[in-house]
């Protein structure tokens, strides 16, 4: 897809549209507390290894092919994922008995599933943040700033009530907006060296490269199901895209017990758990016909939000859905997004998949770091998780597999290609089969220790 096709702002809106969506259904139907749904890295592995079995053409192939031929090219791509995504959230929709499930994913597993979503994606976060490393890391340093050095730094504001009148209050700006503000900030000196011509013409760091996409894109745009053309299905796709399901699940049963504590709601029972699992899947599924190129979980950033304003009303969010869905549908907000110069967003990645696997890494709180056989799993599950899946990438590993049956080429080449399904399978294999394993119970709270000393 060319980098100025409006189609990227229609992808962008309809994230937001179908975000809204499953928030509704989330909040009113699903686990029933004010919890954002929407994309997530996890799925950004299983898709990319997903595209290495679909090369595209070489560049000047591609300038010679038509607007309609290269509309066809991203479309077929598209429609693969599309499928591996709905059919590997069928899994998710199923997992009925998500207790049970859970008694056999203990932290040794959780811990490498979750931090390889981060150690896998910094060539994607490395590669936009070249393309002007200056902004890119005025961008970090801003962010940086804003969430960790000025989050307790409160400005003064005024509430008004018919009983007291004015009121001085404080306001965390820094705390509750640290990306917003550093994207604005970055974006701004973006534009005003692009208006000074400090940039040279072509640099990704110019605000003008995209502005055609604003122009060109409707006011008003309805996402529907299939608009990019009918999923295809391929063995390969789902199961490789089934390891950013799983991670889905671990990451949104720890989201629920910290969003009930934080808004002072009991600890969801295991039914409610169930029903926010199984609505997630079906937004996954949503997703998946939409064509968001993405599954949906819940987002740890709203659960923050949650305990810096004290608002943990399910109310609020439903009006936040319901204002995703109206921005939705107004492609010019989508355009706008697909605008932000390519080293801001690529700054905003380093922090991000930073923190991801940050939070991989906390679940470590519950794992005995003396045991040398918790140790084991866990340094050899992230190790190999990283070190098979960098070997396979290489050009000359692509057709390294060959057991003279095409599918099973194909799904060997995307499960082995994918880090966090290699490092979470290793972990879950060791953890439940070398002795004086873990003791089972329900994450995210303390499991019980056993003799093995996890």
């Amino acid at each position: 897809m060319n980098s100025t096709d409006p189609a990227r702002g229609a992808i962008a809106s309809t994230i937001i549209f179908v975000s809204g969506i499953v928030t509704l259904l989330q909040t009113s139907f699903g686990i029933r507390l004010p919890i954002v749904q929407g994309g997530t890295h996890g799925f950004l592995g299983p898709t990319l290894a997903i595209l290495a079995l679909m090369p595209c053409p070489p560049e000047e192939e591609l300038e010679a092919l038509t607007y309609t031929e290269r509309t066809h090219l991203w479309q077929t791509r598209m429609n693969e994922v599309q499928g591996a995504i709905c059919v590997a959230a069928i899994f998710q929709v199923l997992v009925g008995a998500i207790g049970a499930l859970l008694r056999w994913i203990s932290p040794l597993v959780i811990v490498p599933t979750v931090t390889l979503i981060g150690f896998s994606l910094y060539p994607v976060a490395a590669s936009k943040a070249s393309s002007h490393w200056g902004i890119a890391s005025m961008t970090i340093v801003l962010l940086v700033l804003f969430s960790q050095y000025l989050s307790e730094v409160a400005l003064p504001g005024f509430t008004w009530s018919r009983e007291r009148g004015f009121t001085r209050i404080n306001i965390y700006v820094f705390k509750l907006f640290p990306v917003l503000l550093a994207v604005v900030m970055a974006w701004g000196t973006c534009w005003i060296l692009t208006v000074t011509e400090v940039l040279p013409k072509d640099n990704l760091a110019r605000t003008d490269l995209r502005l055609d996409m604003i122009t060109e894109s409707p006011w008003f745009r309805v996402p529907y199901p299939c608009q990019w053309g009918l999923p295809t299905v391929s063995v390969a796709g789902v199961l490789g895209m089934l390891a950013g399901v799983l991670a889905s699940i671990v990451e949104s049963v720890g989201d629920y017990f910290a969003c009930a504590r934080l808004s002072g709601a009991p600890a969801p029972p295991k039914h409610a758990i169930n029903r926010g699992i199984w609505i997630e899947g079906l937004g996954t599924i949503l997703a998946g016909l939409w064509g968001t190129g993405s599954g949906t979980t819940s987002y740890s950033q709203n659960v923050g939000a949650i305990g810096v304003t004290k608002v943990g009303s399910r109310r609020v969010v439903q009006y936040s859905a319901v204002i995703m869905l109206l921005c939705g549908l107004v492609g010019k907000v989508g355009a706008l997004l697909i605008t932000i110069p390519e080293p801001i967003i690529g700054g905003i990645f380093c922090v991000v998949f930073a923190m991801i696997t940050s939070v991989g890494l906390s679940t470590l709180q519950y794992v005995d770091l003396n045991s040398s056989r918790n140790l084991f799993v866990l340094g050899f599950s992230l190790f190999f998780g990283m070190a098979l899946p960098m070997w396979m990438a290489k050009p000359e590993n692509l057709r390294i597999i060959q057991t003279s049956v095409p599918m099973l080429d194909q799904v060997l080449s995307v499960l082995l290609k994918t880090s966090m399904f290699v490092g979470g399978c290793l972990g879950f294999f060791l953890d439940n089969t070398i002795p004086d394993g873990i003791g089972r119970g329900m994450y995210p709270y303390p499991l019980r220790l056993s003799a093995g000393g996890s």
